[in-house]
């Protein structure tokens, strides 16, 4: 995709319309104006007190979540049974930075959601203060350093390069030039065995209609200077081993981006004999978790051959297959990990000897069967372990590591409880993991 780049879009074209202010009133002089996606968080955040600096809020008010430290002044705050994250930043960025979230999330893009923006900030004796962008707090989500922090598996970090991999190219086929792309600018859920990236600072952004290669190439660069410092401050903290090399790991992302962008992206010519390769690029795409929406096809003049060029492509093909038949929202790869063992149960002779099921039946009965005894079995204090997706991949990971030390296919109900007794249980809590590494 090359050519002149169209200029980056308006944020006035892309603000929420539910958008609107409210202006409480503050100690010794005027409230900021809160503009907020929903009536309930106006009324909340208008609460708060946003004529002190942000790093003077009592401790009260953030219960008990740990600060930081950041490039910004990050702070998290309780409101009924949610978090949100307050970030201060000068107006007019708190209000671009807000509508670039909005935009992307509109455009399926994994993210923080934006929640409201603060402007007009002052202090009780006049003085003028900078805005605010909040966000709603991401759930299962973990800043990169607490990932190597932890005794994970193997190549924790090629996998956190490779997911932030994906995400550029996402946000790419967009036309969003992130400008500022890094570990530290991500957040990461557990996808699987892998990781899923979501953006999570948007301020060096801009959207446009299409990015030329240039734009594109840019964001290699940086990219690749920025996870090499990454890793560098990996190693200055003693996460990861001295001998790693920092460059290797900027230049895998740029390996797998690259890969990944030509399979999304390649326009191909074959002979008009041979349109089954039509199909097998539509199945490497979905192998990579992508599904071909729109692509043009081309016969030259004498008709001999065909030129192929995808035209929409979209993420998630596991998880919109995945919801369509259970009704489960998951990750990706999580979703293709369900899809496997649904069709394992499917196959299995007791299933398959007794009912020719199809894919909508097969799928009911698995969840009555599988799914949904494990999820309902999980004690309330354990379900901030793990979510959902994770906690089946993970138990279905389990359940074949039993079967194969016992040499016997588990039943669903032994396996669940081995797993909630000997694995789950002594996981650490992940549904609320704050760092500000957010930021």
């Amino acid at each position: 995709m090359s050519g002149t780049p169209s200029q980056p879009t308006d944020p006035a074209e892309i603000r929420p319309s539910t958008v609107a202010p409210a202006r409480p009133s503050g100690p010794g002089a005027p409230g900021p104006e809160i503009h907020a996606i929903h009536h309930a968080d106006r009324a909340a955040l208008a609460e708060l007190p946003w004529h002190l600096p942000l790093d003077e809020w009592p401790e009260t008010l953030l219960g008990g979540l740990p600060r930081g430290i950041s490039r910004h002044v990050v702070r998290y705050v309780e409101i009924g049974d949610e978090v949100l994250a307050i970030k201060e930043t000068d107006d007019r960025q708190a209000l671009r930075e807000f509508d670039i979230l909005g935009a992307l999330g509109n455009l399926d893009v994994p993210l923080v959601e934006p929640r409201a923006y603060v402007n007009g900030r002052r202090t009780a004796s006049g003085e003028k203060l900078n805005g605010a962008l909040i966000t709603a707090y991401l759930e299962f989500s973990l800043p990169y350093r607490a990932l190597f922090s932890r005794d994970l598996a193997t190549d924790t970090g090629g996998r956190l390069v490779d997911a932030l991999a994906v995400l550029l190219a996402r946000l790419h086929l967009v036309g969003f030039y992130w400008g500022d792309v890094s570990l530290s600018n991500t957040l990461f859920r557990r996808d699987a065995d892998a990781y899923a990236a979501y953006v999570v600072d948007a301020e060096t952004g801009e959207l446009h209609e299409q990015l030329s290669d240039g734009q594109r190439n840019m964001d290699l660069r940086i990219a690749r200077m920025n996870i090499a410092g990454d890793f560098l401050d990996l190693q200055a903290a003693g996460l990861i081993a001295a001998e790693t090399d920092p460059l290797a790991a900027g230049e895998r992302l740029c390996e797998s981006y690259n890969a990944l962008w030509a399979e999304l992206t390649r326009v191909e010519e074959f002979s008009v004999n041979e349109r089954w390769r039509i199909d097998e690029r539509i199945r490497r795409l979905n192998d990579l978790g992508f599904d071909l929406g729109e692509l043009t096809v081309t016969t030259d003049i004498d008709g001999i051959s065909l030129l192929v060029e995808p035209k929409v492509v979209e993420p998630n093909h596991h998880s919109r297959r995945l919801l369509r038949l259970t009704g489960i929202g998951a990750n990706e790869n999580q979703a293709r990990a369900m899809l496997n063992d649904l069709d394992s149960f499917r196959s299995a002779p007791e299933i398959a000897e007794v009912d020719e099921l199809d894919e909508s039946q097969a799928a009911r009965r698995w969840l009555e069967e599988v799914y949904k005894p494990l999820i309902q079995a999980i004690p309330e204090n354990l379900t901030r372990k793990l979510e959902p997706g994770q906690i089946f991949y993970e138990f279905a990971e389990h359940r074949r590591t039993m079967a194969r030390a016992r040499q016997r296919d588990i039943p669903t109900m032994e396996a669940i409880a081995y797993f909630i007794v000997d694995y789950l249980a002594n996981l650490p809590d992940e549904i609320r993991y704050v760092d500000s590494e957010q930021f």
